[in-house]
């Protein structure tokens, strides 16, 4: 089965890039036919931007034919992004998008606010701020054991210094 998938998707593949071929080229028509209509800045500009997009387009075929790109290995990752949607592993659409587009460096920022926010909350905890009901479920999905043993240690010898200071 994944093998005919593999053939019909590289033939769609095949078809678009023709496709795209063919667009880029009328667009390069286009702007020759209405030269006389931009001014000589926008042509240039304009057709400078086409031009461009025909070398990234030949570097991409290049790409395609050395074998460097696969769509079914593009299909096989969107579907991997696509059940780590579905599954509990990822919950916001902005991780999976950052998964789906094999950006580690977004995911690594996020990962760092995650326990940026993580280190705020239990902080405000510790100092015996009530949280909102939303912080406090953020705070319960997102702690770890060891998160959690340490707010709830935390917790418990401030509730000692608190109990020594009375006895004072």
């Amino acid at each position: 089965m994944s093998s005919s998938r593999g053939k019909s998707e590289n033939a769609a593949l095949i078809q678009n890039a023709m496709d795209q071929m063919d667009r880029l080229v009328n667009q390069l028509s286009d702007l020759e036919e209405s030269r006389a209509e931009l001014d000589p800045e926008e042509f240039e500009e304009l057709s400078r931007e086409t031009r461009e997009q025909l070398v990234e387009f030949e570097a991409f075929l290049a790409k395609m034919k050395s074998g460097d790109v696969s769509l079914v290995d593009q299909v096989s990752a969107m579907q991997l992004a696509i059940r780590a949607a579905i599954s509990d592993a990822f919950r916001t659409p902005e991780v999976i998008r950052f998964f789906a587009q094999k950006q580690p460096g977004a995911l690594r920022t996020r990962l760092a606010e995650l326990d940026r926010d993580m280190k705020v909350l239990a902080a405000l905890q510790k100092l015996g701020e009530s949280l909102h009901p939303s912080e406090e479920a953020f705070l319960s999905e997102h702690a770890s054991a060891q998160m959690k043993e340490f707010v709830s240690v935390a917790g418990a010898s401030s509730a000692v210094s608190e109990d020594r200071s009375e006895s004072i």
